[in-house]
């Protein structure tokens, strides 16, 4: 490294993060002279203007900017207002963030459809139950047909979500039926993501749609083409192919890489690449490759979403979310780092160059500057990835003189699918999430919370995760979790079913007899379709409203940095869930548009957006929204236990 970098500023690491993994890493960083993130975002200031949206530069007689402390005070060029720009903006962001998602469900229904042709050979459908499942949750008629002709006919109508330019997307049938007659009411219900998508870059273009509610209600239309489509689909799809979870005794943080072998990292979202890693790593040949080159074996680890699939999937160690990417390749002993698409930082490439480490793109969307290229095939994917472990192989033996592992490592269970959680209270033959809706409703569990979303530097790493959730918990909230944010609880140790100690008396009692953490980990940020699903169950099961927005449910986004979480904060918002973002929130407060979205949309019957830094605060508001809803269901105050007896249960 350079003597002028080696001069940089010095930092306080421990303002920046709570992982002490990342802040060892951070710390033998700066002392060889390299920056990450971190650096970065404390030596350039968020630009104020952007941030509050009062930006606007979707034509070329601008970019207007308009004065966010008096945002009524003047017009664009154009004479557009304040709520008009924002809203345009914050459209542009839920386009963006949902053609991610439902892109990358697309990916996986191409799988789906040649898996099932026979024109791909290296994987097969693995769970023949939950294809039947979700072709019977939409319709499809399964008694008496072979599984490939019930495929065939599930590929067909899920191909819908995305190509339809007409009618309603095929999950549409999941919506409870109150949610569903408010969308359609208002013009809601998705037709095809493709269709929304191009809408809505279409109305935020300069000159269309200038009218911040009815831009609402396409950014809601979009939103939920993403939740209830494209990212349901690649749940439902890599289920399928790949395996439902179910709970697995898994580890995270840095200190699961070893020294004495050849490390590998996959990082990313889509989970095709990631299976035939694991296939690759396993393969004799290559680990007897491997020995020969004086390593004991190879060491497979995953990071953000694509760690966090094969974590409740298949148990494979995480090696640290989306904020600690940069700071395990300063270890040395990383010795490739493979990605696909998504949350990938670009500096990645060149911080890999300075400790040796073999940096691969994989997918022809997503090439880096710098990075070495391997493109991955689902027709021929050992081909890749043979390729990517054997340059790990080599690189193993040209590590650098200097090699720090930290030694942390945190257990936790992971893998709680919608299928599983059904099992877990029922068993096999009375799967049901009645034990669920009637430990809410006498009081034991007061509701349930969704905290997911990403890392983000401009606040400090896992801090408003782990105190958000412990407060949840200690209130009886029961947490859901998907994304970066389920790696952040674990590190936490919140993850493991001893941690219910540190809930509250009745959830406490519910954690320990069915033997689960207070904290449920489910996947990767596109598995918040099962959220949904979990939703749309509890209004089925009874007892509880008749639609998504009556239930004693909240979600938060505590350090969210992406397009893609505003998609999916805005699918939920549009689902009846009230949902709280942190770090900062892309509006500026008192405008029309923002009195909208946080207070116009539930007189609706929608649910509302939220913000706030403070976790306590945001659990605090969480918490009273949860009350509320108790209250209107009539269920405020703990309820007499009854013992049931045989008869009853009977009946």
């Amino acid at each position: 490294m350079s003597e002028e970098k080696k001069k940089k500023k010095e930092y306080n690491f421990r303002d920046m993060t709570t992982c002490e993994s990342t802040i060892q890493m951070l710390q033998k960083g700066a002392s060889e002279g390299v920056e990450t993130a971190f650096q970065r975002a404390a030596e350039m200031k968020a630009c104020p203007i952007g941030a509050d949206s009062a930006c606007c530069k979707h034509c070329f007689m601008g970019p207007c900017r308009l004065n966010s402390k008096d945002p009524y005070s003047k017009v664009g060029v154009c004479g557009a207002t304040i709520d008009t720009i924002a809203a345009r903006n914050f459209a542009r962001m839920v386009a963006s963030g949902g053609a991610s998602h439902t892109d990358h469900g697309m990916t996986m229904l191409d799988l789906f459809r040649d898996v099932l042709r026979g024109k791909i050979q290296d994987y097969k459908i693995t769970d023949e139950v939950k294809l039947r499942s979700v072709a019977e949750s939409i319709g499809i008629e399964t008694e008496g047909k072979d599984i490939r002709a019930v495929g065939e006919e599930l590929y067909a109508e899920l191909e819908r979500t995305y190509t339809q330019v007409e009618g309603e997307i095929p999950f549409a049938k999941r919506v409870p039926a109150k949610t569903l007659e408010l969308w359609r009411k208002h013009g809601l219900v998705p037709r095809g993501a493709m269709r929304e998508i191009m809408e809505m870059m279409h109305r935020s273009h300069m000159g269309v749609d200038q009218d911040y509610e009815n831009i609402v209600k396409q950014c809601s239309r979009t939103a939920l083409a993403d939740g209830w489509g494209g990212s349901m689909v690649a749940t439902e799809i890599s289920d399928i192919l790949f395996g439902t979870p179910k709970p697995h005794v898994a580890g995270v943080n840095m200190g699961y890489l070893k020294e004495d072998q050849v490390n590998i990292i996959v990082h990313g979202h889509e989970p095709n690449l990631f299976e035939s890693m694991i296939a690759s790593v396993n393969d004799p040949s290559l680990v007897e490759k491997a020995r020969a080159a004086g390593a004991s074996g190879i060491n497979l680890l995953g990071m953000c979403c694509s760690g966090a699939e094969v974590l409740g999937r298949h148990g494979i160690p995480h090696a640290g979310n989306f904020m600690s990417t940069e700071a395990v390749i300063v270890t040395g002993a990383v010795d490739a780092m493979a990605v696909d698409v998504q949350c990938i930082m670009q500096a990645l490439s060149n911080l890999s160059e300075c400790y040796g480490t073999k940096f691969f793109t994989t997918n022809p969307r997503a090439r880096i500057d710098g990075a070495t290229h391997v493109e991955f095939h689902e027709h021929t994917p050992r081909e890749c990835t043979d390729n990517i472990v054997g340059m790990a192989i080599d690189r193993y033996q040209r590590r650098p003189a200097r090699v720090e592992i930290p030694h942390r490592k945190d257990l936790g269970v992971h893998g709680f699918s919608h299928e599983y959680v059904n099992y877990m209270l029922g068993g096999t033959f009375r799967g049901s999430y009645t034990p669920l809706n009637e430990n809410i409703i006498n009081g034991r569990i007061r509701g349930v919370a969704g905290v997911v979303g990403c890392t983000n530097p401009r606040v400090k790493q896992d801090y408003v995760h782990v105190e958000l959730v412990k407060e949840l918990i200690r209130n009886n909230v029961l947490v859901v979790q998907t994304g970066c944010s389920q790696i952040s609880l674990a590190k936490a140790g919140l993850m493991k079913p001893d941690a219910a100690v540190l809930a509250g008396d009745g959830l406490r009692e519910v954690c320990e007899t069915v033997g689960i953490p207070p904290v449920l980990s489910l996947g990767s940020c596109v598995d918040n379709s099962r959220i949904l699903i979990a939703c749309a169950e509890m209004v089925r099961t009874g007892g509880l409203g008749d639609s998504i927005a009556d239930l004693p449910v909240a979600g938060a986004a505590p350090e969210y940095m992406s397009e893609k979480a505003i998609c999916i904060g805005q699918y939920f918002v549009a689902s009846g869930v009230y949902t709280i973002f942190g770090v900062t929130f892309p509006i500026i407060e008192g405008t029309k548009f923002h009195q909208h979205l946080f207070e116009g949309l539930e007189k609706e019957g929608f649910g509302k957006w939220g913000f706030t830094t403070d976790p306590l605060e945001m659990a605090r508001l969480m918490i009273s929204h949860i009350d509320k809803k108790r209250q209107a269901l009539g269920i405020m105050g703990e309820r007499e236990r009854k013992l049931f007896s045989m008869e009853d249960r009977r009946s």
